[in-house]
């Protein structure tokens, strides 16, 4: 199960991708918000990144205008390692190197195409572990300070 969630600035976005994720056959939870009318990110983002944490959902896909704010909220929780990606190669790398669970995206930074894309590189792409782990392990010590 994947979370997914925006604000009103990628709204729009965000329905595309549900109907993308049903296409591949994907299911998901869809923590809102359900309109265009103005809101805050954090009321939803925050929410589908602590159920990611908690391990009711596999991963998350956040989204606001720029996916700053949205990535910034989700790393805010424990256990979090969300990324802000804008291409596909990093969509790659961060799994595979940083094992991320979640991912934002700006709807005013890439388009719906683009946007595909890069879900499906990043849904796709398995973490490679190794010396990634270690690597992982002391940056989510860190939140033990």
């Amino acid at each position: 199960m994947i979370a997914i969630a925006s604000d009103h600035g990628a709204f729009a976005l965000k329905e595309q991708l549900k109907r993308h994720l049903e296409a591949r056959g994907l299911s998901y939870r869809d923590f809102g918000t359900d309109s265009e009318a103005s809101c805050d990110y954090p009321d939803f983002v925050a929410p589908a990144a602590r159920a990611v944490a908690a391990g009711e959902c596999e991963r998350g896909i956040v989204l606001c205008t720029t996916g700053i704010g949205a990535s910034i909220t989700a790393n805010k929780i424990k256990g979090i390692r969300c990324a802000l990606l804008s291409d596909k190669m990093s969509a790659r790398l961060t799994r595979q190197h940083n094992d991320t669970n979640m991912m934002a995206l700006g709807a005013g930074v890439v388009g719906p195409m683009l946007a595909m894309e890069i879900v499906d590189t990043w849904l796709d792409t398995a973490f490679e572990g190794g010396r990634h782990q270690r690597r992982i392990d002391k940056c989510m010590a860190l939140e033990q300070e």
